[in-house]
């Protein structure tokens, strides 16, 4: 419940307001390489993370999984498409190590969506710095090398490199384990 707390921390909440809002979450751990989300489900709820790291990923024409994004530490899993469209989603979400999520509803994030107006302002703040974020992605991959990605995924998601395996780092930045061992190997020895 402190991370609730803590998570929605900077909102001017009421204590009624924050206490509707902590126990509208549930508690769950999901084991290293369990599903959250696998492809054609809709999406019913998102996660706050607590401890852990899970990846998002797809397949590409080829059938080859993509990975797109990665959630660690205090970070909210969503997959946004399916839950607010309530279509079925094209992408897995996956543990890749044991992690503590804070799990809401669909219908009880709209229930506070709608009643509680710092929660709504939450939701939109959350919502548009992800999508600045999305477009900084986007535009490093066309501009930046490959290891300029790295180095600053190394910066914004130290437990990667801890806890994802490479291959998946790799995907993520749109190069291949050779490449991104490559590009390690320089890293080290200061090239």
């Amino acid at each position: 419940m402190d991370l609730i707390r803590t998570f929605y921390s900077e909102l001017a909440l009421t204590p009624q307001e924050l206490t509707a809002i902590t126990e509208k979450h549930e508690a769950i751990t999901v084991k290293k390489g369990d599903f959250i989300l696998t492809k054609g489900q809709v999406s019913n709820a998102y996660y706050l993370i607590e401890y852990g790291l899970t990846r998002s990923f797809l397949h590409d024409y080829e059938g080859n999984e993509v990975t797109i994004g990665f959630c660690s530490d205090n970070d909210v899993v969503i997959e946004v498409a399916s839950f607010f469209q309530r279509n079925p989603t094209v992408e897995n979400i996956q543990a890749l190590m044991e992690t503590r999520l804070w799990k809401i509803k669909f219908e009880d994030f709209q229930e506070l969506f709608h009643q509680i107006p710092e929660f709504r302002e939450w939701g939109r703040s959350w919502m548009a710095k992800e999508l600045v974020h999305i477009k900084n992605r986007a535009i490093a991959m066309i501009t930046e090398p490959a290891t300029a990605r790295y180095l600053r995924l190394i910066k914004e998601k130290p437990i990667l490199i801890q806890q994802a395996p490479l291959k998946h780092i790799a995907s993520y930045l749109g190069i291949t384990d050779t490449s991104l061992s490559r590009i390690r190997k320089e890293i080290v020895h200061g090239n």
